[in-house]
């Protein structure tokens, strides 16, 4: 199962910062495109992510997207965060988190991947020694293959969710 865990969880891309990017022991993010920057297909960037990948970029972190999507998909998104990119990614494979850490100039170990599926954007950072944030997916999908996969995703983000209600409760008493 701990393949399958990502390293830390949050609802939205924007509600990550530069502060828990360091904590994590990293200085670089590596960006999924749909349901992370912008909702799945759609060719307008999320609220508020364009600036939010900007504060990273100010904060001194180093960003690129990684998508499965092919170039005419994710060129766009790159041109409009002013990023880098690789696509046909072929995540979960770990060669192009391997590939985008070497770009960045960064070691594995102080790469986050962020994004929204669990056996893709999850499973592929952990193979390849990548940090992960898994996202909540910004809106969802209606294919038949991602409601097969959004089903078999529900018992890990059970378990997250659990994981993270226990790491508050110990928080809030060792705080009391």
């Amino acid at each position: 199962m701990s393949l399958f865990l990502p390293t830390a969880a949050v609802d939205r891309v924007t509600d990550i910062t530069p502060e828990m990017i360091r904590e994590m022991g990293a200085s670089a993010i590596i960006l999924d495109v749909d349901n992370t920057l912008a909702t799945h297909g759609s060719p307008v960037p999320l609220v508020g992510t364009v600036e939010w990948a900007h504060a990273m970029r100010q904060a001194g972190l180093a960003v690129v997207i990684v998508s499965n999507n092919f170039k005419d998909r994710v060129a766009p998104f790159a041109e409009k965060y002013d990023l880098p990119f690789l696509c046909v990614a072929m995540k979960p494979l770990p060669f192009a988190y391997w590939r985008a850490a070497r770009f960045l100039g960064v070691s594995r170990s102080q790469a986050v991947a962020v994004g929204d599926q669990v056996f893709t954007d999850v499973m592929g950072a952990n193979v390849a020694g990548v940090k992960s944030i898994l996202l909540r997916p910004s809106d969802p999908e209606t294919s038949v293959s991602f409601r097969v996969r959004r089903r078999l995703e529900e018992p890990i983000r059970r378990k997250i969710e659990r994981r993270q209600a226990e790491r508050e409760k110990t928080d809030r008493s060792g705080k009391a």
